[in-house]
């Protein structure tokens, strides 16, 4: 069988199946060298396994939080007030907690884009 511009072979391709296989049933690296496995993470990466990054959480720095609403909102979502945005939030899935300290701004403030709501979050909470 052809498989066009592929770069490994159908040898190469079912052996690297079979080399996944235990990570993906185990859910953790099963090599005996250590150098195989991922790196951990550095201590400047975003928390990720820590639970939602909501301002008022002691681990949410300012940066944490517009990371986390950049990702969920987007640029189209600006400039907005914090009904459209909280809106916003509910569309994507955003956790209840960052969609209650974005509704709890104040209704007359605009936001022209991710830094001035996310510094707003931060001083509030």
């Amino acid at each position: 069988m052809q498989r066009g511009s592929d770069r490994l072979s159908v040898h190469r391709d079912d052996e690297m199946k079979h080399e996944l296989q235990g990570l993906l049933r185990s859910g953790h690296p099963t090599r005996a060298d250590e150098w195989h496995d991922p790196e951990p993470s550095a201590e400047d990466d975003p928390e990720i396994w820590g639970g939602p990054v909501v301002p008022g959480n002691p681990h949410a720095s300012l940066e944490s939080v517009r990371l986390e609403l950049a990702r969920i909102l987007g640029r189209g979502s600006f400039p907005a007030g914090p009904g459209a945005l909280t809106e916003g939030l509910r569309r994507e899935n955003a956790p209840d907690a960052l969609v209650e300290a974005v509704r709890g701004l104040p209704h007359e403030d605009r936001y022209a884009n991710v830094q001035q709501l996310a510094e707003a979050l931060v001083s509030r909470g």
